[in-house]
């Protein structure tokens, strides 16, 4: 399968799955809920990158080891990338109770394995540690399948072009602040903004920003997650009033408004809205 990020959301409106998809026993990061997700519509799925106390890369939300894997850590041990390798193995995610689950941590490495191939993946955190992973994504042969980001600051801009200037890159902009310039000068492959934005009428969250970066030929990515609901990420057209208001104030407003790439907690739930309202395919 070859990936190419621009023509396929030119194509489709790309939906990315927070963490993957999970609920219930099965818990996010693992490679359960990445299958899941890519079962349930998912063109690109969500990783956290984390390195062992031994350097191998982990998949794990940073500062999340109590919420998730509900680890308090021996003495002096707060944080699991203190561990060996072994002892990280031996760890098993909680559900949504805080009962231990079946579910092990995996691994970069076992991420790139399953995957390569069958969807983009999303690095998060890459700049902390930029040249495991972009060795990691060589080393499998998966360039054209990964999208990276971070927020708008010289030295991470710095990072991806040293480290991975192949691979496509979104920077994570609550304003413009002249970072369009600035990336198309850079040698990074620059293929679009991530937005995150409270109110829909001002700066990135309008329409004539995406005219903007469209016009440029660059993708525009909103979030319909809620990470915390006093926080809203697209002016309050999320996975949650999808739910509680309508569809289509939630995932509809934002395939209308021309978002190339959204990224939703309830992969089938919005693929399955999107496909049955004709929003999720581009109109020839």
């Amino acid at each position: 399968m070859a990936f190419d990020l621009k023509r396929d959301a030119s194509e489709r409106i790309i939906i990315a799955a927070h963490r993957g998809e999970s609920g219930g026993n099965i818990p996010c990061n693992t490679i359960t809920a990445y299958e899941i997700a890519v079962s349930h519509g998912a063109d690109m799925i969500e990783v956290d990158v984390s390195k062992s106390a031994e350097g191998t890369l982990w998949i794990l939300h940073p500062k999340m080891e109590q919420r998730h894997l509900n680890y308090s850590g021996p003495e002096g041990m707060t944080s699991i990338w203190q561990l060996t390798d072994e002892q990280i193995r031996r760890l098993r995610y909680v559900n949504y109770d805080r009962d231990f689950t079946q579910f092990p941590l995996c691994t970069f490495d076992e991420v790139l394995d399953r995957f390569k191939g069958r969807c983009y993946i999303n690095v998060d955190k890459f700049w902390e540690n930029p040249k495991e992973i972009a060795d990691a994504i060589k080393a499998h042969g998966m360039l054209d399948q990964i999208v990276v980001k971070s927020s708008p600051k010289k030295e991470l801009f710095d990072i991806v072009e040293e480290y991975a200037p192949e691979v496509c890159f979104l920077p994570i902009l609550k304003e413009e602040g002249g970072v369009h310039e600035e990336l198309k000068a850079r040698n990074i492959n620059y293929v679009g903004a991530e937005v995150v934005f409270k109110d829909e009428n001002e700066g990135v969250g309008t329409r004539e920003f995406i005219d903007r970066l469209h016009a440029d030929g660059k993708l525009v990515w909103a979030n319909a997650i809620i990470y915390n609901y006093r926080t809203q990420l697209a002016g309050g057209h999320s996975d949650d009033t999808s739910f509680t208001v309508s569809p289509d104030y939630g995932w509809g407003w934002l395939a209308d408004r021309g978002y190339d790439i959204i990224q939703t907690d309830w992969t089938q739930a919005m693929a399955v809205y999107l496909e049955q309202t004709g929003k999720r395919y581009r109109r020839k």
